[in-house]
C-alpha cells in the first residue's frame, strides 16, 4: 500500500464523503461511528461513540441529549488513545451542531495534551447550501487538492441545476419537512433551499438557520400538500417505527397530504441530514416526491417510499 501524503481522520459522515469524493479515500485512517459511506470506510477504526442510547424512541433520545447538554457534557466520546495512535495530519470535524457529531470542542479536548507536531483541524459549519460548497473547498484546501474541490463543486452544481430547470413551470406543492418526530422539529439549514429548487413551497424552517421546533397545531393549520419525514440519523425502517406518533395525532386523517396519499418516509440519515456530495441525490429524491411520474432517478425504495406503500409492505 502506498504511504498516504497526509494522514486524515474524519469525525463527521458528510466530511468522510467529501474526502472520498475528492479521491482521497486512501488517506483516511480513522472515522466516526456514523461514517458508513462509501461502504469501504466501514473497515476504518471508529474514533467516536455516543454517550446515549441511540436505539431509544425519538423522545427518549431527545431527553437524553437535552440532559447531557444541560449538564454541560458532550453528546459524544472521542477515543483519545486511538486518535493519538493514528497521529493524523488533518482532522475534519464540525461545530454546526452539538448533537450531530463530535464537535470542535470535543476534538480540542482530545488534543489538549498533544505533544509534537501541529495538527490541522478543519471544523465545518454548514448552515446553508452555499456553506456546504465552502466546506468542500476547505477540505480540499487542507488536502492540497483545491482544483479537485472546485471541479467536484462544479459537477454537483450542474447536476442540481439540471433538476431545478426541469422543475420549472411544474405545479408547486406546499411541503412540510419533519426532521424530528417527538418533539416535532421542522427541517432548516439547507433543506428549505432544496425544497424550493425541487419546485416546492417550503412551509416550515428557514434557509441558513437551525431547524426550529414546531407544534402539531402548526402543521394542521398549514395543511400541507406534501409531508416528508426525514428524521436526523434515522433510516426508513426506523422512521416507520416512529410513525404511529404522527398517525395517532388528532386530525391526522383529515390532513390534505394524508387524504391524497402524499406522506413520504425517507432515509434522512443517508441523504438530507448530510451536507456533502449527496445533497445532489437529496434534491433528486425531492423532485421524485414532489412531482410523481415526472422524475425517476432510481431512488424510490432506497431513499424514499410513500408511507401507505411502506405500511403495506411492512
Amino acid at each position: 500500500m502506498p504511504v498516504p501524503s497526509k494522514r486524515v481522520v474524519s469525525l463527521i459522515a458528510s466530511a468522510t464523503e467529501i474526502v472520498c469524493a475528492l479521491g482521497k479515500r486512501d488517506w483516511l485512517l480513522g472515522r466516526s461511528h456514523e461514517c458508513d459511506y462509501p461502504r469501504s470506510v466501514e473497515s476504518l477504526p471508529r474514533l467516536t461513540e455516543p454517550k446515549l442510547d441511540v436505539h431509544g424512541t425519538s423522545l427518549e433520545i431527545d431527553t437524553q441529549v437535552k440532559t447531557l447538554l444541560k449538564e454541560g457534557l458532550s453528546v459524544y466520546r472521542v477515543d483519545v488513545d486511538l486518535l493519538r495512535g493514528i497521529d493524523p495530519d488533518v482532522i475534519v470535524t464540525q461545530d454546526q451542531c452539538e448533537v450531530c457529531a463530535a464537535s470542535l470542542a470535543d476534538v480540542e479536548a482530545a488534543l489538549c495534551d498533544w505533544t509534537g507536531r501541529d495538527v490541522d483541524i478543519v471544523s465545518l459549519r454548514p448552515d446553508s447550501l452555499a456553506d456546504a460548497w465552502t466546506d468542500i473547498e476547505r477540505v480540499a484546501a487542507a488536502l492540497d487538492c483545491a482544483e479537485d474541490g472546485a471541479a467536484l463543486i462544479a459537477v454537483l452544481k450542474a447536476r442540481m441545476r439540471g433538476v431545478t430547470q426541469r422543475c420549472a413551470g411544474l405545479p408547486k406543492p406546499t411541503v412540510a419537512c419533519i426532521e424530528w418526530i417527538d418533539p416535532l422539529m421542522a427541517a432548516g439549514n439547507w433543506m428549505p433551499e432544496l425544497v424550493e429548487m425541487a419546485g416546492g413551497v417550503n412551509l416550515f424552517g428557514e434557509a441558513g438557520k437551525h431547524s426550529p421546533w414546531m407544534t402539531w397545531e402548526q402543521i394542521r393549520a398549514a395543511d400541507p400538500d406534501v409531508i416528508a419525514i426525514l428524521p436526523c440519523g434515522f433510516d426508513m425502517p426506523r422512521v416507520l417505527e416512529e410513525m404511529p406518533l404522527l398517525t395517532g395525532k388528532p386530525g391526522w386523517t383529515s390532513l390534505k397530504a394524508v387524504r391524497a396519499g402524499r406522506v413520504y418516509v425517507t432515509d434522512g440519515n443517508q441523504y438530507f441530514n448530510r451536507p456533502g456530495p449527496r445533497l445532489a441525490e437529496s434534491l433528486e429524491i425531492l423532485a421524485e416526491i414532489l412531482h410523481p411520474g415526472r422524475f425517476d432517478f432510481g431512488h424510490k425504495g432506497s431513499g424514499w417510499m410513500r408511507f401507505e406503500n411502506a405500511r403495506e409492505a411492512a
